[in-house]
Parts: structure tokens; C-alpha cells; sequence
């Protein structure tokens, strides 16, 4: 462990906290993850602050575990795995480096919120390919280094999208620039030679950033990250299609995004879009959700600054004809929601509190990777689990999210529970497995594993275990960076 005293030897005092309700609010989050309180918070300004606590850290062989969000968190990676662990607290470091508009990309530290990088970009123009409603106190850079998917699948053209590059202090104290980043020269003389920080991959032919990605902290410390941002739209059309099944939703997604007609693209449930919208609790929910049918296709088409008007009406009379081949119907209303309204919703974070807060007071999440051809069978499983269990299935929220230019897609399950209710929670925590492991056996991907199943899950792909161990023991020999997470 690190002697507080070392540590306020290189920050300021106020940015060492031995607090004992501090450290308890770090000791667990709102996920099954057991609770460890860590023996201290750091917080750190800058990228020296960062490189001189990693230093120390491997030094002493004190674990590190980096948070960049504000709280509530719902995953576990912040929670410590093992005693005697400091907590990097990356909140503080809120300088917006650079907003780009000939290129459209941001540069900015781990502490910018989506609501403050939000209005830095649009002062010049530009929008951000944001994930839907996330929390007022996440980290865009979190949100980046997590590969949460985005909303706009006609931009996501690689699974790590929008990230652009990454500066990152790794386990041995080494500071490494990814990408365009990692060219000769401060980031300032690039600039001065016209470089922009947006190309994702390098140095030479590797990718380390998709090492970096995911790997919740194991890795090293991020001290900046760059996204790519597309342009504000002169105009916009929102539209809902409804639907008792989810399958004719997806045929129309197929031709919206192959064609690149829409913009936002996402289907929802109306559990969970009942939930988005209502803000008056658990009575104007319901009477929400009854308005609406099973299942809710969303999307925008968008018109920029060159004849807009002619490029939305072209855009428009291809969208029916699309409708009408797959035999759905848009329409600019569902029940007493307005698409218009929606999308001011969802262009935005989360209004507080937090939408998945607002039904019981907590949330389990199961999320994955499949294709469409998988995708009712993945759901009907789920549901069947749930009733089994006891909970029922249409109180469970549902999140597919079309990426990749819609080649495959991100399905989320919401398990909405009372925390107080031990028997409630306790049931989500075992039907959560009990989804998980059917999903598995169905085939579903998860990339992004988390919590209790994690280890089931990367031990299937020994090979993959065994290379990250490799690339882990030379970025991070002492194993100080958040060791137990993945397969550490």
C-alpha cells in the first residue's frame, strides 16, 4: 500500500482522501459485486498526477482501480476486487482539450460528462453518437472505453466507433498515445501540422486501442481520449413504427440503414420506452405503456445544409417505400408520445432520476451481441426464463440497438427490483445467471462481460484468455491495475 503520506507528497492534500464515509461510498455500487472498501481515494488533475501515482503504485504493489463516472455505478468494475486497493478517482479532470469542426472530433479528458461535451460541440456545429439516455454523471470516455453502442448505427462503421485515439499511462508507469495520436511530436505540434487525433488505429499496423477498450481498467489509466463527431442536422423528421413482433421491426431496420435513410435507429419495448418517457411514477407508467403496442421501432431522417429541403423529401418518399415493402406504417405519434418528443429525449442524457431508477429504485442488466436472424429466439429464451422465475416477462425492459452499419445488433434486458426487498433482489440476481447462461446456449456474445458471470464467460475462449494474460504481463507486470476483473 501506498503511505497516504507518499501520496499527498505528489498531489495536493485535498486530493488524498482517507475519509472513512468516503471510502464507503466506494466499497460498492449498485450491482451484486461484493462489497471491499478500498484504503483510499486520489484524485488526480493531470496526466503527471496520474503517471506519478501509477509509479508509486507499482513500487509498493498497491492495486489501482480507476473511475472516471460519477456515481451511481452498476457493473462492479468499480468496486475493488481485493483489499488494500486505491481508488483513481478521474472525475476532476474536466478539460475539454480540443472540438475540431473540419475534421469533427473532440479531444477531451475522463471526467467530461455527456452534457458538458454535448454543448462544447454543437457551439461549432457539431453532434455527438451518443448511446441512449445515459446518466447525468457518466463519462463520455468511459462510455467510449466500454464500447456502449450508439445510436446512430449509419455512422458506426467499427465496433469501437467513435473513438478516435486514447493517451493512457499502463501498469509500468509507460505513457503511450494511440492512433494518429502517436506520431512524432507533441499533440500541439500536430496540430500545427494539420494532424487531428482521429484515426483509431496504430501505432504501426497494431490496434492497441481495442486492447485498451473493454478491458475495465486492467490495462492502465486513460489521461485523454478523442471521438469522432458527425454534423448538426438543418433538418429532422422523427418517426415511431409499432408492432406486435419485433421480426417485421427488423426487416424494415435492414432496408433504413442498408439504404442510409435513417439517422437515430433503436427498438425498445414498451416497458422500457414507457419507463424513458414517464416522469410522473409508477401510475403515469402504466397507463404509458398500456397506450403502446409490444414493440417500438424509432428513427430520424436528417437533412443537412446543402438543399435540405429536397434531400428530406427524396429521403422521405424512400422511407414509405420501404414501409410499404415490409408492410409496417411510421407514424409521427404512439399513444400520447410524440416521436418529436422522443427524440429530445433521447438526444440528451438521462433526466434525473435516472430511467432505469425510476420504476423499483434499482436495475440488472443483461446485455449482448447477435445477429438479427437470432434475435426473437434470443428474446423469446429470456422471457421464458423470467416467467419461470417468477418475474414476469412483460415487466422486463428490452434494447436492441442496431450497430455496425446494422450488420449486427446490441440487445439489452432490464430487470427492474426493489433493493430493499431482499427476496426481489435476490431473485434478479439468480434469474440474471439463469438468463445469461441460456443466452450462451443460444449463441449469443457477450463482449462485454461483467460481475458473477464473467469468468464462465471468458474461460470459454481459453486462447483469448491466454493472449490478453500475455499483453497484460507486459503492460502491467505487477498486476496492479484493478486486478480480479475479466480474466485477471
Amino acid at each position: 500500500m501506498v503511505p497516504p503520506s507518499t501520496l499527498s507528497g505528489v498531489l495536493r492534500a485535498r486530493d488524498v482522501s482517507l475519509d472513512p464515509d468516503v471510502l464507503e461510498q466506494y466499497s460498492a455500487d449498485l450491482s451484486f459485486a461484493h462489497r471491499i472498501r478500498p484504503e483510499c481515494v486520489v484524485r488526480p488533475r493531470t496526466a503527471d498526477d496520474v503517471q506519478r501515482i501509477v509509479n508509486l503504485a507499482r513500487e509498493s504493489g498497491t492495486p489501482l482501480v480507476p473511475i472516471s463516472s460519477g456515481p451511481p455505478h452498476f457493473r462492479g468494475d468499480t468496486v475493488p476486487s481485493t483489499g488494500g486497493a486505491a481508488i483513481v478517482d478521474l472525475s476532476g479532470m474536466k478539460k475539454i482539450v480540443r472540438v475540431d469542426r473540419k475534421n469533427r472530433v473532440a479531444l477531451f479528458e475522463p471526467g467530461v460528462t455527456f452534457g458538458e461535451l454535448k454543448a462544447a460541440v454543437e457551439k461549432v456545429g457539431l453532434r455527438l453518437n451518443m448511446p441512449l439516455l445515459p446518466r447525468a454523471s457518466k463519462s463520455v470516455a468511459g462510455s467510449l472505453l466500454e464500447r456502449e453502442p450508439v445510436t446512430m448505427p449509419k455512422y458506426h462503421w467499427d465496433i469501437a466507433d467513435p473513438l478516435g485515439c486514447v493517451e493512457v499511462v499502463f501498469g509500468t508507469g509507460d505513457l503511450f498515445r494511440t492512433g494518429a495520436a502517436a506520431g512524432s511530436g507533441t499533440i500541439e505540434e500536430q496540430w500545427a501540422a494539420g494532424g487531428a487525433q482521429k484515426e483509431a488505429a496504430g501505432p504501426s499496423s497494431a490496434s492497441w486501442y481495442r486492447l485498451i477498450q473493454g478491458s475495465q481498467g486492467t490495462m492502465g489509466i486513460v489521461t485523454w481520449v478523442s471521438a469522432r463527431c458527425e454534423l448538426l442536422p438543418r433538418m429532422e423528421e422523427s418517426l415511431f413504427i409499432g408492432s406486435s413482433r419485433p421480426d417485421p421491426l427488423m426487416r424494415a431496420v435492414h432496408w433504413l440503414i442498408r439504404l442510409r435513410l435513417a439517422n437515430e435507429c433503436l427498438l425498445l419495448n414498451n416497458t422500457s420506452l414507457g419507463l424513458i418517457v414517464s416522469e410522473k411514477g409508477p401510475d403515469g407508467y402504466q397507463r404509458i405503456k398500456e397506450s403502446l403496442p409490444p414493440w417500438i421501432l424509432f428513427f430520424t431522417l436528417a437533412a443537412y445544409d446543402y438543399f435540405p429541403e429536397q434531400r428530406m423529401a427524396g429521403q422521405t418518399k424512400d422511407m414509405i417505400e420501404v414501409t410499404r415493402r415490409t408492410g409496417v406504417q411510421a407514424t409521427r405519434t404512439l399513444g400520447s408520445i410524440t416521436a418529436a418528443a422522443f427524440l429530445k429525449t433521447a438526444q440528451s442524457p438521462s433526466s434525473e432520476p435516472y430511467w432505469k431508477l425510476r420504476h423499483k429504485g434499482n436495475c440488472q442488466d443483461i446485455f449482448f451481441l447477435t445477429t438479427f436472424d437470432k434475435l426473437e429466439g434470443l428474446i423469446f429464451g429470456a422471457q421464458q426464463c423470467a416467467d419461470a422465475a417468477g418475474y414476469p416477462a412483460s415487466e422486463l425492459g428490452v434494447y436492441i440497438q442496431p450497430i455496425v452499419q446494422g450488420a449486427s445488433c446490441h440487445c439489452e434486458f432490464n430487470l427492474f427490483y426493489d433493493p430493499e426487498n431482499r427476496s426481489e433482489a435476490e431473485r434478479v440476481r439468480e434469474l440474471s445467471v439463469a438468463i445469461t447462461k441460456s443466452l450462451i446456449a443460444r449463441g449469443a456474445f457477450f463482449s462485454r462481460p461483467y460481475g458473477d458471470m464473467t469468468g464462465m464467460i471468458m474461460n470459454r475462449d481459453g486462447a483469448s484468455a491466454a493472449a490478453l494474460k500475455k499483453v497484460k504481463a507486459m503492460v502491467d507486470p505487477r498486476n496492479i491495475m484493478n486486478p480480479g476483473k475479466l480474466c485477471f
